[in-house]
């Protein structure tokens, strides 16, 4: 089976006797700082080794490296800082060596961060390196500017699960994805990351690379998403639907991946691809505009980044996917590199634009997304709307 990136799946999610130490000790002893979502997700994937080789919250010497290098300190390939913000009063509080606990929305402890560095940083320079502007408009940008300004960084490890509701049957730690892997006997595993619904082009895209490998393991995001993406509860519907009535059930894999949603374009391709060696996955598949928004990148910079890092370095395979639609003329679906036809013969819909369809009862051509897909988009769209 593939290695994790770095060599080592990270297991830091302590059990039993060390858990209830902590949570017997409670906030009462424990320094504490009261995480967002997206940092509670970060320190389930560093705790389960989806974010292998890291073991905690990023030291300066890493963070100033992914910055300018798309590196760690000892070199191994990385491109997104996985950092953990607090104001510089907070900051204050905290004592370098000691023991912080990790506080959820809600109150509750859920990990410790053993405090090894507290570090400022500048805003527009990690904006500018990671989304490639300081557009307040992007939503990774509006993320950065609204955190503290200082990082904490040290090991970290879990001592109790967030709640995966209502996605509970469809979550797996890296280790447990591997160990079904192994029980299939699949040697090849394409990941592909999605946090939209999967429409026909997508379709298409998965089953190319199916006829390449023995598995595909189709892996979206349900953690944090802008506003306008459609939710994570009617799109896993949608999956569901999809692969009992489309997929070879032996073949496709589904499960979530709890992260949020950085925006990163090319930069979260290459993480994305790493994540998802991690899970077990010996390809990954990279189309168009991966992880972007708006038209802040280029149509095919997420797989051009790759170029930057040789074949071991990055250690999983990646494919690379040209855009895909429906010819009206070859009545199939196919990309520039297998239809000669013009663009008026191509079926190409927006996500903006089929979401928009779908919240006024309309249903996008059949050649464009499974009627049955479709059917469950609107409804969850429909029972969500005010």
């Amino acid at each position: 089976m593939i290695a994790p990136h770095g060599g080592e799946l990270i297991q830091q999610i302590l059990v039993n006797q060390h858990a209830n130490e902590y949570l017997t000790k409670g906030s009462s002893k424990l320094s504490s700082v009261v995480l967002n979502t997206w940092s509670l997700s970060d320190i389930e994937l560093i705790a389960s080794g989806a974010f292998s080789p890291l073991t905690g919250f990023m030291n300066l010497a890493d963070y100033q490296n992914v910055l300018q290098r798309m590196r760690l300190a000892d070199g191994t390939v990385w491109t997104i800082p996985i950092t953990l913000d607090v104001t510089n009063e907070e900051a204050a509080k905290l004592e370098i060596g000691s023991e912080i606990g990790l506080k959820g929305p809600d109150g509750n402890l859920y990990g410790i961060l053993l405090l090894e560095e507290k570090f400022t940083y500048d805003k527009q320079q990690e904006a500018q390196h990671i989304y490639g502007t300081t557009d307040i408009n992007h939503p990774g940008v509006q993320k950065v500017f609204n955190k503290g300004e200082t990082y904490l960084a040290g090991p970290t490890f879990m001592i109790k699960r967030p709640s995966h509701s209502p996605f509970d049957t469809y979550f797996k730690d890296p280790a447990e994805i591997r160990n079904a892997i192994k029980e299939r006997g699949w040697q090849t595993i394409v990941g592909f990351q999605t946090r939209n619904p999967i429409h026909r082009a997508h379709e298409y895209i998965q089953k190319v690379a199916l006829e390449m490998v023995d598995g595909l393991l189709i892996h979206p995001l349900v953690g944090e998403t802008k506003k306008d993406d459609i939710p994570a509860d009617i799109r896993m519907k949608s999956y569901q639907t999809l692969i009992n009535q489309y997929y070879p059930k032996d073949r496709v894999m589904l499960s979530v991946y709890p992260a949020a949603m950085r925006y990163a374009g090319p930069r979260e391709a290459v993480f994305h691809a790493i994540v998802r060696k991690n899970y077990g996955c010996t390809h990954f598949i990279v189309g168009r505009d991966h992880a972007g928004v708006g038209n802040y990148y280029g149509t095919y910079d997420a797989q051009k980044i790759f170029d930057n890092f040789s074949k071991e370095e990055i250690g999983i395979n990646i494919l690379k996917f040209e855009h895909s639609f429906y010819c009206t003329i070859c009545e199939s679906m196919g990309t520039t590199k297998t239809c000669p036809h013009e663009k008026e013969a191509h079926l190409i819909l927006s996500g903006t634009k089929v979401r928009q369809m779908l919240r006024n009862g309309e249903y996008p051509p059949k050649e464009f997304s499974r009627p049955e897909v479709v059917k469950v988009l609107m409804e969850g769209l429909n029972q969500n709307e005010p």
